[in-house]
Parts: C-alpha cells; sequence; structure tokens
C-alpha cells in the first residue's frame, strides 16, 4: 500500500496552518527571529531549557576560519539543509555541536556524501524553500524538495522525533552521519560507534576534540518502522589532528592521535505512512541514552502537544498588549531566554562533570550551557523573575556541582554539557549565585556557595589573579585584556561582599568590599577612561580608546565601553567622570560618535554600533541607562527608543549580534517592561520607559504584577509621571521586593521629557556600595 498524493499534501497543509486550539502563549513566538544576520539562533525543535535542540543544519562544510556565521547551524540565507542534528547553541559567538545528523533519502540510490553546498544534488543534502518552512516553540517543519519529503521535527526535554513522509511508492532510507559537527575541521571526530541492538534501538556515541576537548555524547534512537536492511561504513580515513588551538586548556593533548567516524544507510522499503524516528542523547553512556528515550512515551504527536504545553506555560507567565511588531519581538525574546541553561543530566539524575567523571545529582535536575560572561547581566536576573524557584535554584547547584568536581576548584566559566571552554573572562557564575540568593532563591547551602565565591577569586593562576590580589589590577605586561578584567573582577567582588554580608559574615564582606573599589585602579582621570596598567603602574601606551584588538587591553570591545562598566559604584564613577554634567556629556558623545573612519571588520562580534556604542555585544548592555545616574532619565529615554528601534525587528536579521544564550533578548524584555538590572546584586531595577502598552507578569501565589503605559505611542516616548500602586513615584528605579509583592508600575507617556522626574540625588538608582 502507498501513501496517497493528497496524504502529503494534507501533512503539508496541516504543518503550515495555524493550531486548531486557538491562540496561546506559544502562537506569538517567531522562532526564525535571529536565525539571519549576526544573530545566530537556530529555528527547530524545543522544549524549554531541554536538552536536546532538534534542528536543520543548512551548512557544515565551512572551515573552521569561516563558520562563526553558522554558529547555530542554520543561515537563513542558505537553500540546502544538509540534515537535522540534534544539539544546538541559541546565538553564541563561538560554536560547537551540531551531533548525530540525521538525514531522509528516498527512492533507490542512496548517496553517503552531503555534497557541495554550491552543487544542489550532488549528495544527501537537499534544497527547500522558506515558503514551506513552519517554526513555533516546540515544532519545526520543511520540505526537502530534492526528495520530495515532508519533515517534522518535535522535542522533548531529552528526546527529539522526526516524522517523515515519503513520496508515493519510493524506497524510504535514513542516513546518521558521525562525521558531521559544527565548526568542523579535519580530526576533529577522536571515535565514534554505532550498534543495532537485538530490539531494533540503534545506539551509538562519539567523542569529539573541539571548543570543550574531550566531549563524549551518547544516542538512543528509535523507529515506529521495521529496517528491511542496513549498513554502517567508516568512510573517513585516518586524518592526522592538526593541533586546532581552541580556547580549552589541553586542546591539544590528543594532537598525535587520528580521528575516524561512521555513517549509517537505514533502509524501511516503501512505507505506507509516515516514518517516525525518536532520538535520545546523554553524556553519560548508551544506557542513559535510552533510559531517556524511555522517560518521555508517545508518539510525535504526544510528544508535540506534551511540549505545546509547556511552551505555553513557560511563556504564558508574561502577558503582553502591544502593536504586533513589538509583542513578536518581546514574545520571541522571552521564548530564546528560556532556551538555556540547558538540561545536561539524564532522567535518573546521573550526569558527566568536569572532571569527565559521572556523577549524581540528588533533588535536583544538573543543567549546562552557562555562557556566563554574557547572561549574569540580564538573563539570570530575568529568570530570577519568570521561572519557579525550582529552576533557580537547579542553576545554581549545578553550578556548585561543578566546582566540586572541578580539577582546578572553581565554578564554571563558560561550560556546556558538563565541560568547561575556559572562553571569556570574569567569575561571573559568582553575581549570578549571589543575586539569586539575596532576591530569596533557596534549596542550596549558602555556606558552600560563599566557599566557592571566595575560592573562585581567589584562584591566582586564572586570569591575572596573582596580580590582581597582590597589586589590585590586573598587569597588562603579564595578562591580556587586563583593563576589562580588572573592572569585571572588581564587581564581581563587590557581589560576593553583598551575599557574605547578607549571611552575617562581616570578615569577607569588608575584603571583597575593599577589593570592589579595584576599578578605580585602572580609571585615569587624565582621559576619563578605564585603562590597562603594567606592573610598574605605569598606563600602557600608546592609547586609542577607539581600538578593538582581540588579546590587547580589553575584551570584545575598547575603552569606550569598559569604562562604564561600575555597576556597583556608579555614584562614584560620575564623579570621577566630572560629575553629572561631564558624565552626560560623555555618554552623548559615546552615542554620537562619528565611525567613518574606524574599520572593525576584523572583530565578528562587534555588531549593532551606534557610535561607540555596541549592542550586539554585551559590555555596552547597560550604559543606556547610565544617563539616570547623572540626574538626565529623560536621555536614557531617548537612548532606549534609538536602541529598540534599530537593533530589534520581527524578521530573520532582526537581532544585531549574537543573541548570546538569551542575553540580547532579556535586554529586550526588561527593556519593553520600562525597567532594567543594571546592577545585578543590588535588588533593584532602573528605570527607562515601556515599549508595550500593557504586561502583566504572574508571580508565586497566584499575584500578578502589572505595568500599564498611558498614551504610549511613537509621538509619546517620554516618561511624564510614574506611579507604584496608585501612589506617585518619583525616584527612578523599583526594588525587587516591589515586583514580587504585586501590584501595579503604571506610566503616563508624553511627547516631550520631563527634566524634573526622578532627577534628585536620592531618587537616583542604586549606585555605591552601600545597601539602601
Amino acid at each position: 500500500m502507498s501513501i496517497p498524493r493528497r496524504t502529503i499534501a494534507a501533512l503539508l497543509a496541516l504543518s503550515l496552518a495555524t493550531p486548531s486550539l486557538g491562540q496561546s502563549a506559544s502562537d506569538a513566538v517567531d522562532p526564525f527571529i535571529g536565525t539571519g544576520g549576526e544573530g545566530h539562533t537556530f529555528p527547530g525543535a524545543v522544549a524549554p531549557f531541554g536538552m536536546v535542540q532538534l534542528s536543520p543544519d543548512t551548512d557544515t562544510s565551512h572551515v573552521i576560519r569561516d563558520s562563526y556565521k553558522w554558529a547555530a547551524g542554520y543561515r537563513y540565507t542558505d537553500p540546502t539543509i544538509q540534515g537535522f542534528s540534534h544539539t544546538h547553541f541559541s546565538g553564541a559567538g563561538h560554536s560547537d555541536l551540531g551531533d548525530f545528523l540525521v538525514m531522509p533519502v528516498a527512492g533507490d540510490k542512496v548517496v553517503l556524501e552531503p555534497g557541495d553546498p554550491a552543487k544542489p544534488g550532488s549528495g544527501y543534502r537537499s534544497r527547500f524553500d522558506h515558503k514551506d518552512e513552519v517554526s513555533k516553540p516546540g515544532y519545526y517543519a520543511v520540505t526537502l524538495s530534492d526528495p520530495g519529503i515532508r519533515a517534522e521535527m518535535t522535542a522533548g526535554t531529552r528526546i527529539g522525533v522526526h516524522r517523515y513522509a515519503f513520496p508515493v511508492g519510493k524506497a524510504a532510507h535514513l542516513l546518521i552521519d558521525l562525521r558531521s559537527s559544527l565548526y568542523n575541521y579535519p580530526g576533529k571526530i577522536l571515535w565514534s560507534s554505532l550498534r543495532l541492538n537485538s530490539d531494533g534501538t540503534i545506539t551509538g556515541a562519539r567523542e569529539t576534540r573541539g571548543w570543550a576537548p574531550g566531549r563524549k555524547l551518547y544516542f538512543a534512537m528509535r523507529f515506529s518502522a521495521s529496517l528491511t536492511d542496513h549498513a554502517f561504513v567508516s568512510t573517513e580515513k585516518d586524518v592526522p589532528y592538526k593541533g586546532f588551538q581552541g580556547p580549552g586548556r589541553g586542546s591539544d593533548a590528543l594532537a598525535e592521535k587520528s580521528g575516524r567516524a561512521l555513517v549509517a544507510r537505514l533502509d524501511f522499503g516503501a512505507l505506507d505512512k509516515p516514518l517516525e524516528v525518536k532520538v535520545a542523547i546523554s553524556s553519560v553512556d548508551e544506557a542513559g541514552a535510552t533510559a531517556n528515550l524511555d522517560s518521555e512515551p508517545g508518539d510525535f504527536d504526544t510528544v508535540r502537544a506534551k511540549t505545546k504545553a509547556a511552551w505555553d506555560k513557560a511563556l504564558g507567565v508574561l502577558d503582553i498588549d502591544a502593536p504586533t511588531p513589538m509583542k513578536t519581538n518581546v514574545a520571541t525574546a522571552l521564548y530564546h531566554a528560556l532556551l538555556a541553561p540547558s538540561v545536561a543530566g539524564d532522567a535518573d539524575g546521573r550526569y558527566r562533570g568536569p572532571d569527565d567523571q559521572v556523577h549524581q545529582a540528588k533533588d535536583f535536575t544538573f543543567r549546562s550551557t552557562f555562557s556566563l560572561w554574557d547572561t549574569f547581566r540580564a538573563e539570570h536576573p530575568l529568570l530570577t523573575l519568570v521561572q519557579p524557584e525550582k529552576t533557580n535554584s537547579d542553576i545554581v547547584r549545578s553550578l556548585l556541582a561543578s566546582r566540586r568536581y572541578s580539577p582546578d576548584g572553581i565554578l564554571p566559566v563558560w561550560q556546556f554539557q558538563g565541560r568547561e571552554t575556559w572562553t571569556m573572562i570574569g567569575y561571573h557564575a559568582v553575581p549570578v549565585i549571589a543575586d539569586a540568593y539575596l532576591k530569596g532563591v533557596g534549596g542550596f547551602d549558602a555556606k558552600e556557595a560563599l566557599d566557592a565565591m571566595v575560592a573562585s577569586a581567589s584562584y591566582a593562576p586564572y586570569g591575572g589573579l596573582g596580580d590582581y590580589m597582590k597589586l589590585g589590577y590586573v598587569a597588562i605586561d603579564r595578562e591580556p585584556e587586563a583593563a576589562s578584567k580588572t573592572v569585571e573582577y572588581a564587581y564581581d567582588d563587590w557581589t560576593i561582599a553583598r551575599m557574605a554580608r547578607a549571611m552575617g559574615r562581616k570578615d569577607i564582606a569588608d575584603a571583597f568590599d575593599k577589593r570592589g573599589a579595584n576599578w578605580r585602579n585602572s580609571f585615569d582621570a587624565k582621559t576619563g577612561f578605564v585603562r590597562a596598567r603594567k606592573s610598574d603602574g605605569a598606563f600602557r601606551v600608546p592609547f586609542d580608546p577607539t581600538a578593538i584588538n582581540y588579546g590587547s587591553d580589553y575584551t570584545e570591545g575598547n575603552a569606550w565601553q569598559y569604562s562604564w562598566f561600575v555597576p556597583q559604584d556608579q555614584a562614584g564613577l560620575v564623579r570621577a567622570m566630572g560629575g553629572d554634567k561631564a558624565s552626560v556629556t560623555k555618554l552623548d558623545a559615546m552615542f554620537d560618535y562619528d565611525n567613518s573612519k574606524l574599520d572593525y571588520s576584523h572583530a565578528e562580534d562587534i555588531a549593532g554600533l551606534i557610535g561607540q556604542y555596541i549592542h550586539g555585544n554585551e559590555p555596552s548592555h547597560h550604559v543606556a541607562y547610565l544617563y539616570n545616574y547623572a540626574g538626565a532619565p529623560w536621555r536614557t529615554q531617548a537612548r532606549l527608543t534609538q536602541i529598540v528601534a534599530s537593533q530589534y525587528k520581527p524578521t530573520p536579521d532582526g537581532l544585531s549580534g549574537n543573541d548570546d544564550l538569551g542575553q540580547m533578548s532579556a535586554w529586550l524584555v526588561f527593556t519593553a517592561l520600562g525597567f532594567y538590572p543594571v546592577t545585578p546584586g543590588s535588588l533593584e531595577y532602573v528605570i527607562g520607559r515601556p515599549f508595550v502598552k500593557r504586561a502583566a507578569l504572574a508571580l508565586p501565589g497566584g499575584k500578578k504584577f502589572i505595568v500599564v503605559a498611558n498614551g504610549l505611542d511613537d509621538a509619546h516616548p517620554y516618561v511624564g509621571s510614574v506611579s507604584l500602586n496608585g501612589r506617585p513615584l518619583a525616584r527612578g528605579y523599583i526594588r525587587h521586593a516591589e515586583i514580587m509583592a504585586g501590584g501595579e508600575l503604571r506610566f503616563t507617556m508624553q511627547a516631550q521629557p520631563n527634566k524634573a522626574w526622578a532627577t534628585a540625588a536620592g531618587d537616583r538608582p542604586f549606585s555605591s556600595s552601600t545597601a539602601r
């Protein structure tokens, strides 16, 4: 019996149609936002914080030097799909993953090579058309034009499910390509394995020496139809490893070994109904992957419905009333913010730690994918508002568990699937833990947490910390990016002091409060910029505040961006800059800077420039809010209008820079609501201006925090007045406790600035190391 053509047409129509259950929270989301330009997001199927991200890979053929634009595996402008792999990062500036690629093939001829993206038909990859694509939270579908196959994807927490409708009368095949990877290069696959078990389950594994060296991943796969034949083929000769200098320490340890990878051809004959393929992964072992497969029963439609319900619940915590483009932007931003930190532990609680050993999580779910240099700023503060306490407690417990088994005894820096990459700077797990603790997140050992924070801030071999502890700054002649590291360490130290003081540990609090003032040691009063100093105390020369060179004085930025990074003592910075007027003038100079004679083409992460403000990268993210600290909140409101209009669109190229595991998105969610966490750990949010007419944030205990913007439209972008629970609010900040108590924050918007609101010294946001 063959599949009638009308059946395939009906499946296509069903997947393209709006769900019949009516509008829900997930229907406002467009996962294609950020899949073009520099957003680096993926459109595939994933559950909230899911271990599996089942998504199409449009081009995995690039050598590593050209792979930046394909960091998420998919790029909207590409014309072909190589296949569908099960692991992806959302918006990262670096990449790896793309594990266990699956591709359906129809007919008698089965080619084992993917072919050249520039030559459609040269391999098993296929052309596709965006008009046949559908992407919704937890669901993705596309028609593969060359074989005429309709492909659908959904995902649970630890599983991905494929559904393929093959052409009538043609033999159905699947390829499993263990050679394919994101950021690929010769010898990246150290080893791989495939096994057909007696019950028809296929299991396998591979180890890669990529961004996180020595990363092992396992899978288990089952089918809705029986195999008629199969072949496991080693098509790759031993390839000498070229010793790629990745960011991970010890990335050359396996340089003398060689890589071999496998491809599987699975035959099913002519099918009379779509083929379903259910896949689970595990970082522990094949048995763990099989158990994960069993932990989420049900067919494609069952899993899809369950995941849609999970997304509706997660996204439904924020109900937004805004014009459609803004509602789509904000809803999608919230969606992107709920993809990581992803589950990395098996259903039985086992997980692989940074020591490459298997451990057991007790009473919590182990999570990973921590892009902490990016996400400490707004992503994690957003999660404390929109996710249950259990989620945030699991995040902290996962950070502590990773430190417990870290060979270096410190908290994660940039970790995924339990493996450390040592990417970026700072010890930014510290403010994540401190902010969570101070906001009342429990379920973890606070003493262990504080000990871990202090240990991370005291590990002399890391990032110039030896000099930092001795000199009060990181010395540029002994450590690159010293100016950035000094100011970021100082902020992290201040959050340690905040948590220690709340715990009654005055000794620790006093010591780290003192370290929190170390930003002053890198501030040059003559130029008004944070600068790198040498071990002899002199500032390094020559000095160009616009220069962006990786590995030099600053991290993915320059003096213009980093001179504003003193969130723990913004009042002190305003004074150091010369006072209110001088600070406002310098902020304006930053936004209005003429870049026409500058060339930043060498700096991949420098995108979304407004003068020297760089919204596409994180060091700038708090800067528009700093006018509030200098008594000019209306200037913040004007800059936010400028940023939102130019940096976010409901289109594939709608993100100006990498979403960075939700940070770009979290910035928009907060900003749209009218406030932003400039200083995580302060328990305050700086008020900006709202971009939605009304928003209701669901809180524990059935409470709601409602934001209303009276008179909001393009002609009325300024805040005239603010009230909290019906009482005038003269200050330019709102407290965390006031949000969690529920109530209403009401803005009255107007056409012209109100230069009297929130300008007095006592009405300005938190800006010193003294708690309110």
